[in-house]
C-alpha cells in the first residue's frame, strides 16, 4: 500500500495515518486471531489511555482470565490495557470502577479500527484473513468470541438458556425463528403475549446489548474470492436495503478457462448472518 491509500483509509475512518501504517507493516497472511487483537491494540489511538495509580494490579488480575495470552506483559503500557479491556469485552468478563469508562472508549474506537484493518488486509488480497477480520468486527459489536453461540446475541439469553436450546438442536437464530409458537414458548418459558409488528423500509439501529453506544445500522461487505488460492478478487462495502443491485469488478485471470469462485455476504454487526454462494465463470 502506498501513502495515498494510507491517507484515504485514515481519513475515511477518522484515525491516524500512523495507525494504518502500523497495521500494514504488522499484519501478514499468517496472522491469527490473537495477533489481530494485539495489532488492533497497538493503534496510536490508545497511546494516551490512562494508567492510574494502583491500576496495574487490576490489569494484572484481569489478564489472568483472558482467552488469549499476552506475552511479557508491561502493566503500565496503555496498549496492553487496551488489549485486556477488549478481550474482557469479548469474553463478557466484568470490569469495575474507572475501567468501565476506559473499556467503553476502547470498544468504540475498536469498531472503526477493525473496519480500517479490513481495508488494509483486503488490499493485500488475503481472502481468509479478511473474512476473519470481518468476524472480529461482529465480535466487537456483540461482545462475543468466535466460539460463542450466536444465540447469545439475543437480549436476555444466558449460557443456561443457550445450553437448553442446544439440547433441543436449536443452534442458530434462524432455528429459533422457525420453531412452532407452542414449542418456542415451552422452550423459552414465554408467557402469552399479543403484539402487532410493523416493519419500516428503513433498517433500524443494531441490536447489540453489550455495545456501549448506539450503532445506527449494520454494514455489509460483498466479497468475491478464490478459496483454492486464498485470493481476494473484489470487495465492496454496502448498506442493507430492501432491494439493490451491486456491481463488483475484478481483473480476469491471465489464462482463459473456467474458474470457480465464492461470493461472500458478510455482516459487520451480527454473527451467523453471513451468506456464501459458489459460482463458476
Amino acid at each position: 500500500m502506498d501513502s495515498l491509500n494510507f491517507g484515504t483509509i485514515a481519513s475515511y475512518y477518522n484515525i491516524s495515518q500512523t495507525t494504518i501504517e502500523r497495521f500494514s507493516s504488522s499484519v501478514t497472511s499468517q496472522t491469527n486471531l490473537n495477533g489481530l487483537l494485539e495489532i488492533l491494540a497497538s493503534a496510536s489511538e490508545f497511546d494516551h489511555l490512562p494508567i492510574r495509580p494502583g491500576e496495574e494490579e487490576s490489569i494484572k488480575r484481569l489478564i489472568h482470565h483472558l482467552p488469549f495470552s499476552i506475552e511479557n506483559p508491561n502493566y503500565t503500557d496503555p496498549h496492553l490495557k487496551a488489549n485486556a479491556l477488549l478481550q474482557a469485552h469479548l469474553c463478557r468478563r466484568m470490569v469495575v470502577g474507572n475501567l468501565v469508562f476506559d473499556q467503553r472508549e476502547v470498544i468504540l474506537s475498536a469498531t472503526r479500527l477493525v473496519q480500517a484493518m479490513v481495508d488494509v488486509i483486503s488490499s493485500n488480497g488475503w481472502l481468509s484473513l479478511t473474512l476473519v477480520t470481518m468476524e472480529v468486527c461482529q465480535m466487537v459489536t456483540q461482545g462475543l468470541l468466535h466460539r460463542n453461540s450466536m444465540l447469545l446475541q439475543l437480549p436476555y439469553f444466558t449460557e443456561e438458556l443457550v445450553n437448553k436450546c442446544q439440547k433441543n438442536r436449536i443452534e442458530t437464530v434462524f432455528d429459533l425463528a422457525e420453531m412452532e409458537d407452542d414449542d418456542k414458548c415451552k422452550l423459552l418459558h414465554m408467557s402469552d403475549v399479543q403484539v402487532q409488528l410493523l416493519r419500516d423500509t428503513e433498517v433500524g439501529p443494531v441490536i447489540a446489548p453489550r455495545y456501549p453506544g448506539t450503532k445506527e445500522e449494520e454494514g455489509w461487505w460483498l466479497v468475491i474470492g478464490d478459496t483454492m488460492s486464498n485470493q481476494l478478487l473484489a470487495i465492496k462495502r454496502v448498506t442493507l436495503q430492501r432491494k439493490s443491485k451491486v456491481k463488483l469488478d475484478f481483473a480476469a485471470p491471465a489464462e482463459a478457462g473456467t474458474r470457480n469462485y465464492t461470493l461472500y455476504f458478510m455482516c459487520d454487526s451480527y454473527k451467523g448472518c453471513d451468506q456464501e454462494y459458489k459460482f463458476t465463470l
